[in-house]
């Protein structure tokens, strides 16, 4: 134990200003190893202050990755870039005050509901941020369409049932283009049509200054519309309109949380690897996985208020890092899988798996100093529930390291405006730092647009298969043949048009080849 100790003093650092910890002293990585990884680190430094300075980090796109600007203007390459950021915070600080103030306001009450309409990067911020701050005082509360799911708006609506005039809608999508976004927002106005209301008369655009959501909003004459700028990327978004819109609007200190970011972002430009809680972080990432992502990242945080954390890093990693080509275009497929739900509710889950399964993996706790801002209440002798936990998170560390189970332990004092912004800056410059140490570039997504374009063209085939239907029935594959495609595709389609289309009948047969389709 005295050897822990002394391993802990080490490797235990301490940013007393903000109350964050990092602790690495779990992690099994021989004595030399931060050294052996000096020159590394220090390339990294170097690519990050080029980063801030306006170097362009997205080649495909040939664009500047700005979000550190977010939270620091100042830092802005040019005085033109600062004055956007300072003039749209100043606006979406107004704008939420005449929401609050009922000086902007539906046409009976106040408005009183959020609805967030976004994917990705556009929603996951905003969530996880509405989910750790929320409060029951709130003077507003907030629903989400992240997704193209019929049934998932149709569950938002059922919540929301006659209170769609006190609704505000903001609609997020940088390109306006989005498909899952502009069929939640097409979806809303129907919706709003359909009983009568002015959906413009309650809708905010975040967009790209004159994309399709931008002229959208604006031949329609829609409250607000907010920017969002092309140097910045949707997982890296929640510091510009698209989370302090929402933020501000639900009530939280956005002031405070660009100030906690900017606090963390000092701290880390430090180019001292033992004083850098984001460079030991993104080390600890490069020693677990070899360098090749090898094990997956557990995100433990034993707080409820933090259970979408690891639902916001799995974009913010895994976008970043899972890529194919390193910047020479040579091929590594690198990656950390990331996963995590919160302790102490994982101890009764898979924990178990953790301690005595497969070890292919290491556990990133997230302990939280505050237990509640309430009086404190004794469950037991004389403990309380949050000393409970404290046991918990403390008691399956150390199981997990008898075992050769290998984790970090952050530390922060609570859950607040200020030190979510300060988590969320760790990680984005713990990403950037591994994303340099492997060789690269954490700032574009290839996989994701070839995504979009498969499903688009698959789009393009139902409707040609549409056009083939007809009352005599037919199979897959002789619908297939004569359109010249993939037959496996097509019985799908088929499938998907019988599900939901009642004109669309099928004959099911012994063999799936065999099935007929055609119309009623």
């Amino acid at each position: 134990m005295k050897s822990l100790w002394q391993r802990f003093q080490r490797y235990f650092l301490r940013y007393n200003d903000i109350g964050f910890t990092i602790d690495i002293s779990r992690m099994r990585f021989a004595d030399d190893f931060l050294q052996s990884m000096g020159a590394r680190a220090q390339m990294a430094f170097s690519q990050t202050r080029q980063l801030e300075a306006g170097a362009i980090a997205n080649v495909d796109e040939h664009r500047m990755v700005g979000h550190y600007w977010l939270r620091d203007p100042g830092l802005a390459p040019s005085a033109s870039l600062r004055n956007d950021i300072e003039e749209t915070n100043a606006r979406i600080k107004k704008f939420a005050a005449e929401i609050h103030a009922g000086d902007i306001a539906p046409a009976t009450g106040k408005f009183r509901h959020l609805l967030v309409i976004g994917i990705g990067g556009s929603a996951l911020g905003p969530q996880f941020v509405a989910d750790a701050l929320g409060k029951t005082s709130d003077p507003m509360d907030a629903f989400f369409f992240d997704n193209t799911d019929p049934d998932g708006f149709d569950r938002v609506w059922g919540k929301l049932k006659d209170a769609l005039e006190e609704t505000l809608i903001i609609v997020i999508s940088k390109s306006g283009g989005t498909k899952e976004t502009r069929n939640g927002m097409v979806e809303a106005e129907m919706h709003y049509r359909a009983r009568r209301l002015d959906f413009a008369r309650h809708a905010v655009a975040v967009t790209g200054i004159k994309s399709e959501l931008d002229r959208h909003a604006q031949e329609n004459d829609w409250l607000a519309r907010f920017p969002m700028d092309d140097w910045v990327g949707g997982r890296t978004s929640v510091m510009s309109a698209v989370g302090l819109l929402p933020m501000a609007l639900l009530g939280f200190e956005i002031d405070r949380f660009l100030e906690g970011a900017a606090a963390m972002d000092q701290l880390t430009r430090v180019d001292v690897v033992e004083q850098n809680a984001a460079m030991l972080l993104a080390l600890m990432w490069f020693y677990a996985g070899e360098g090749r992502g090898a094990k997956d990242m557990v995100i433990l945080p034993y707080k409820d208020r933090l259970a979408l954390f690891s639902r916001y890093l799995q974009q913010l990693v895994m976008e970043s890092l899972g890529k194919e080509k390193d910047r020479e275009g040579k091929i590594v497929h690198q990656g950390i899988a990331v996963y995590g739900n919160k302790g102490s509710t994982d101890q009764h889950a898979y924990v178990q798996q953790l301690r005595d399964g497969v070890l292919n993996f290491f556990v990133t706790f997230i302990e939280v100093q505050k237990d509640r801002t309430a009086a404190p209440v004794k469950v037991e002798d004389d403990f309380t529930s949050g000393d409970y936990l404290h046991g918990f998170l403390r008691g399956t560390r150390k199981a997990l390291f008898e075992k050769q189970r290998e984790s970090i332990t952050i530390g922060m004092p609570d859950v607040s405006a200020f030190s979510i912004g300060a988590l969320i800056a760790l990680y984005e410059r713990a990403v950037g730092f591994y994303a340099s140490l492997v060789n690269i570039n954490a700032y574009n997504q290839p996989g994701v647009e070839a995504g979009k374009k498969a499903a688009t063209e698959l789009l393009q085939l139902q409707t040609k298969v549409r056009e083939k239907l007809n009352r005599n029935p037919q199979t897959a594959d002789q619908i297939a043949r004569a359109l010249g495609v993939d037959p496996e595709s097509v019985y799908h389609l088929l499938m998907h048009l019988h599900a939901n289309d009642p004109t669309v009948q099928s004959a099911v047969e012994k063999e799936v080849a065999a099935d007929k389709f055609f119309l009623a």
